[in-house]
């Protein structure tokens, strides 16, 4: 992965609190797609904050009142809820440019735990105030109902994922669709930094830890993979791909970005 994505997180400078939506480097995957210079100055009022989480620390919790909507700027969250057995499951990962809180919209109450994976930074949108704005700019409606949009494709394709395929080509499929999604924000889509756990991503595709570890092994003895602890290279992209009849991860971005 390029070096931007490498970096050890650092203390946030109060600099790096204070930049603009205008001024942002994810202007092209965030919110302020398609709005123009005015309307890109309007949404940056509506931030009421840019706050930033330490690594483990909790964005919002379940339970918690939903009031606002949160842009990822730096770093990597996962979304969780918890079991009656006290179990955890991972039912997301969260990178630079999307939006966390989705999940409060239909309720008014979160349905799960934002957790940051490493020291990270949000745009804090108050939903009510974005829906206001949304109605004077149809561009930025239209921006959040693609999001909203591409959310409800993702869960879909996650339920394909966990019913139909096997576990080498879950693990395929996960690691596709995060190459995809750090390639349409300038980084190396064939050189990983997983911030997640083997744990977290057996979680997440409702895989034991013991099956994730043989399915990386398998990959690589294949020569699909190079595996170093969490740092992953995609040697063979089109023979994961072979392994999979869909891709269930990677129609939400193709909906958001065809």
């Amino acid at each position: 992965m390029s070096t931007r994505a490498e970096e050890t997180p650092t203390q946030l400078s109060a600099a790096s609190l204070q930049v603009a939506c205008a001024k942002c480097g994810l202007h092209d995957v965030c919110l302020p797609v398609g709005l123009n210079d005015a309307e890109v100055e309007r949404l940056d009022a509506l931030v009421v904050k840019r706050q930033p989480v330490e690594r483990g620390a909790c964005l919002f919790r379940a339970g918690d009142r939903f009031e606002a909507l949160y842009a990822v700027r730096t770093g990597f969250f996962k979304t969780r809820t918890t079991c009656e057995d006290g179990r955890e499951h991972v039912t997301g990962f969260q990178m630079v440019g999307e939006l966390l809180g989705l999940d409060g919209v239909g309720t008014d109450v979160h349905t799960c735990d934002a957790v940051a994976l490493e020291d990270a930074q949000v745009c804090v949108i108050p939903f009510e105030k974005l829906e206001d704005l949304s109605r004077e700019f149809p561009g930025l409606q239209h921006q959040v109902h693609k999001i909203m949009g591409r959310e409800i494709v993702r869960d879909q394709g996650v339920m394909v994922l966990l019913g139909s395929m096997r576990a080498q080509a879950r693990v395929a499929s996960f690691l596709l669709d995060l190459a995809r999604r750090l390639e349409m924000r300038g980084l190396s889509s064939s050189a990983l930094v997983l911030r997640m756990t083997r744990q977290e991503i057996g979680t997440f595709l409702g895989l034991k830890l013991e099956t994730v570890s043989r399915c990386f092994s398998k990959l690589q003895a294949d020569g699909l993979l190079a595996v170093r602890q969490r740092r992953i290279q995609i040697l063979d992209p089109a023979a994961l791909r072979a392994l999979l009849s869909v891709h269930p991860l990677q129609a939400a971005d193709r909906a958001l970005h065809p």
